[in-house]
């Protein structure tokens, strides 16, 4: 089976499926397997990463793209909320991905100031808590 993992997926997929219903494990691809399923673990980690980097980056948009703000702010305002919802969708199937989160959250932070840096000037005070950051009525200015 390790053979068809390389010439058509789809196929290993459905055999490697068959398999384990039928508890063929001596004819399992085990290698490929457990790459497969390490992989879906770092996948869930990819994507958490990117919302939580875009999240960021548009909260920046809004405080502190002056120049551009007026025009854009409901669509910044829309992403926000799109990155936020995918966040926590993210976090209620993979409740365990929080802490991965809190580790990673302030390098996270410093990459997505580092990729607006190009657009508009971030004061060196610009640290928000991941707490603000996912807070449904936090969008780095006042809502009236």
């Amino acid at each position: 089976m390790t053979n068809l993992y390389d010439r058509d997926f789809t196929l290993w997929v459905e055999q490697t499926v068959i398999a384990i219903k039928n508890r063929d494990f001596e004819n399992m691809d085990w290698e490929n397997l457990l790459e497969e399923i390490e992989d879906m673990g770092k996948s869930e980690k990819r994507s958490l990463d990117s919302y939580m980097q875009r999240l960021i980056e548009h909260i920046l948009k809004l405080k502190y793209w002056y120049s551009e703000v007026d025009k854009c702010r409901n669509g910044w305002k829309s992403e926000v909320s799109n990155f936020r919802n995918r966040i926590k969708r993210i976090l209620k199937k993979n409740p365990s991905l929080k802490s991965y989160l809190e580790r990673e959250y302030k390098d996270i932070y410093l990459d997505a100031v580092k990729n607006m840096a190009f657009n508009f000037d971030i004061p060196e005070d610009n640290f928000v808590q991941l707490e603000q950051i996912i807070n449904e009525e936090y969008f780095g200015f006042p809502i009236n």
